[in-house]
């Protein structure tokens, strides 16, 4: 990546935030369609498999697939609840997605 655009000199002298390398890293964790989508929904308390998917309308099979990946990446874990129900909820880890989540949806409302 670049120090900067040609024409913005303000961004000539600012550092790149985003190391390469690190955000590869979150990519490679959370850079799937449904993988924000899925902490996003989680960031308001433990869901059970069939309202994460009633929610977000994902596949079950990707739902699935995602859930998986995040628990692997320790981001999520699945919690037992009452009748031997479990539910998914977020880490620490996952947790702290919170910030970088409200700032991508700010962005994506063009805000």
């Amino acid at each position: 990546m670049s120090a900067g655009r040609a024409d913005d000199p303000a961004s000539e002298d600012a550092e790149d935030p985003a190391e390469p390398s690190g955000l590869a890293a979150a990519l490679e964790v959370v850079g799937q369609r449904w993988a924000l989508l899925v902490v996003a929904e989680l960031l308001g308390g433990s869901r059970r498999f069939g309202d994460l998917q009633r929610a977000l309308g994902a596949p079950t099979n990707i739902l699935s697939t995602r859930l998986r990946e995040l628990q692997a990446a320790g981001l999520v874990y699945r919690e037992p609840m009452a009748h031997n129900v479990l539910a998914y909820s977020l880490t620490s880890r996952g947790r702290a997605l919170r910030g970088p989540i409200e700032a991508l949806a700010r962005w994506g409302a063009g805000g």
